[in-house]
């Protein structure tokens, strides 16, 4: 198979999952294994071979969704820029550098004692389907339920933990961690939604390039096709990103998180399927 259209495969999985609550990495994960095991890669191929060049396609792609999403939140980078002197604003940032912050400091201990993220199907697996269940069991208990406009500062520490919770465990979803705490901690789901997203923002860039400064250092030289595949598949992601972020935005204002629950939940079954064939 030309890298290209594998390229093109993984830049398209990644732009729709960064964001919507199902993992990214288990989707990545399962369409890896599916080009292996299907023969539309060799084993040994950069895309797919465990190494720096892979992580650096999958850390520069993550960082072409992250961009896209920006101009999704026009009056927001207007409060933030031209009004940050305003109280509500300052709070609005005050609550996001916390949460960013937490994950922050956090990320740092887990790397100072040498944690790394494992990505073998079962935990990836296991991890989608609590996290469906969680999401079905939350979405149950709020029927029925008036709902806050108002982060709080619980709810920005809680989405601070979500974060690190994603990085210890594969396959829970950076946003689905986050956006499950917020809605049980009683926010309503657009601004969890939201808050969810700006937080990772400054989180996932600041992770993604100390990644990328550290594969760029572990690998050898990159050959100019490899930068080539490289930069179309975050240029793919970031268009992909764009109009999925924008799809979830307006599909949450009048729908509940259950059919993310259940995807999540299926998925995890196809993985530990998969594996364990």
């Amino acid at each position: 198979m030309p890298d290209w259209i594998v390229v093109l495969l993984l830049g398209v999985i990644e732009g729709i999952t960064e964001f919507i609550p199902v993992s990214s990495t288990g989707h990545l994960l399962l369409t890896q294994r599916l080009l292996e095991t299907s023969g539309g890669l060799a084993p040994d191929h950069w895309l797919v071979r465990p190494g720096a060049k892979k992580d650096l396609f999958n850390v520069v792609i993550q960082c072409g969704a992250v961009l896209a999403v920006l101009p999704l939140f026009p009056e927001r980078l207007k409060q933030f820029f031209l009004r940050w002197r305003e109280p509500a604003t300052r709070d609005y940032l005050l609550k996001i550098a916390a949460a960013f912050g937490i994950t922050g400091a956090g990320g740092l201990l887990l790397d100072r004692y040498g944690f790394v993220l494992p990505e073998s199907a079962l935990p990836v697996a296991a991890a989608l389907v609590v996290g469906g269940l969680l999401f079905l069991l939350v979405e149950w208990a709020l029927r029925g339920k008036a709902l806050r406009d108002e982060i709080t500062w619980t709810v920005a520490i809680a989405i601070g933990l979500g974060q690190l919770l994603a990085m210890i465990f594969p396959g829970t979803s950076r946003s689905g961690s986050t956006i499950l705490l917020a809605l049980m901690l009683g926010l309503r789901r657009p601004l969890a939604a939201e808050f969810s997203f700006l937080v990772g923002i400054p989180t996932m860039l600041s992770a993604g390039g100390l990644k990328t400064f550290r594969a760029l250092q572990q690998t050898d030289s990159v050959l100019p096709e490899q930068w080539a595949m490289i930069l179309l598949g975050a240029v793919i992601a970031a268009i992909v990103s764009f109009a999925a972020v924008k799809w979830l935005l307006r599909y949450v204002q009048t729908h509940t998180f259950i059919a993310f629950g259940w995807y999540r939940i299926i998925l995890g079954a196809i993985i530990l399927g998969i594996a364990l064939l």
